[in-house]
């Protein structure tokens, strides 16, 4: 097995950013990224987020690619996510994701930034260069 670092900061947005990720829901995304990161052979170190969007740290293995990775995750997600009892079926997720590399020195603070989305977004100390998703192809 190969030996491999390497740690990316993901954020995707809901399809039209429609606040769908509430309540109960989000435990069942959050959940279902992981398990499927997991069975991709990645590490997750955090998922966060608000209703319309999804941020990620996560260690890829390099015989995944960032693109195909993201794809199976939200794929897969909103698949479950529309099978589940009581869906209305509406659930989907933009094509577009942002990906940023994070150094080792840089992971703890990362990490701390994803898991207080939230709190970022509600106190306004979001940082953009982490929270941008080119919509243009979803437009």
């Amino acid at each position: 097995m190969p030996f491999w670092r390497l740690y990316y900061h993901l954020v995707w947005a809901t399809k039209e950013r429609r606040p769908l990720i509430t309540g109960n829901i989000e435990a069942e995304v959050h959940g279902h990224l992981t398990g499927k990161a997991d069975a991709l052979d990645a590490i997750v170190h955090a998922v966060g987020g608000i209703d319309d969007h999804v941020h990620m740290l996560v260690s890829i293995p390099p015989k995944v690619s960032v693109s195909d990775f993201v794809g199976q995750l939200k794929g897969a997600s909103a698949f479950h996510i529309n099978h589940m009892p009581d869906s209305l079926g509406n659930f989907g997720w933009q094509r577009s994701y942002g990906a940023i590399s994070v150094g080792p020195a840089g992971l703890a603070r990362a990490i701390a930034y994803v898991r207080n989305q939230k709190e970022h977004h509600a106190q306004g100390t979001t940082i953009e260069a982490l929270e941008r998703i080119d919509a243009e192809e979803d437009e």
